[in-house]
C-alpha cells in the first residue's frame, strides 16, 4: 500500500524524539544544596465531609483505609490579620476536596482548606441547628491531625 518506507520509520522517529525530550527534562533538574531545604512541609488529606458550624468548619477527613478523623477549624483563622487558614474554592472538575496542613520546623503553621464552591457538592453537609459545637472552636491555636 505504501511505496516508501518513510511512513514505517515515523513511529521510530517519534519514539526517539520522545526519549530525547525526556532526557532534557531530567538533565534540567538541579540538586538543592544542603542547608537550603524548605522549613515548611505539607500533609495533604482527602476530605469526606465539611460542615458549617456557628464558629467554624467541621472537617471530617480520612485517617487511613477505614478510619475517619474530625478537625475543628475556627472561622477567625481565615481573617487576613490572623491568616492561619486559607480557603480555596474548587471548580466543577473531578478534583477531590482536601485539607493541606503545613508545618514549620515541626510545629503547626497554617492550613489550606480546598472545598467545592457548590453547596450541593456531596462533601458539603448540614448540621442541625440544635447541635452546639462552640466549645470545640474556642482557644484553638493549632490543628492536630490524627493519622
Amino acid at each position: 500500500m505504501y511505496k516508501s518506507g518513510k511512513l514505517k520509520k515515523l513511529p521510530v522517529l517519534f519514539f526517539a524524539g520522545f526519549l530525547a525530550l525526556g532526557g532534557l527534562s531530567v538533565s534540567a533538574q538541579t540538586k538543592i544544596p544542603e542547608g537550603n531545604e524548605s522549613e515548611l512541609y505539607c500533609v495533604n488529606i482527602p476530605i469526606e465531609k465539611v460542615y458549617n458550624a456557628k464558629k467554624g468548619y467541621v472537617v471530617v477527613y480520612r485517617r487511613g483505609v477505614n478510619k475517619l478523623g474530625t478537625a475543628y477549624i475556627p472561622y477567625e483563622w481565615f481573617r487576613s490579620e490572623i491568616q492561619k487558614g486559607i480557603l480555596g474554592q474548587l471548580g466543577d472538575g473531578p478534583t477531590q476536596p482536601s485539607l493541606s496542613v503545613f508545618y514549620k520546623e515541626g510545629k503547626f503553621y497554617n492550613v489550606k482548606l480546598y472545598v467545592s464552591k457548590r453547596a450541593s457538592h456531596p462533601t458539603w453537609g448540614n448540621l442541625s441547628s440544635a447541635v452546639n459545637l462552640d466549645d470545640r472552636f474556642e482557644g484553638v491555636e493549632e490543628l492536630k491531625i490524627q493519622f
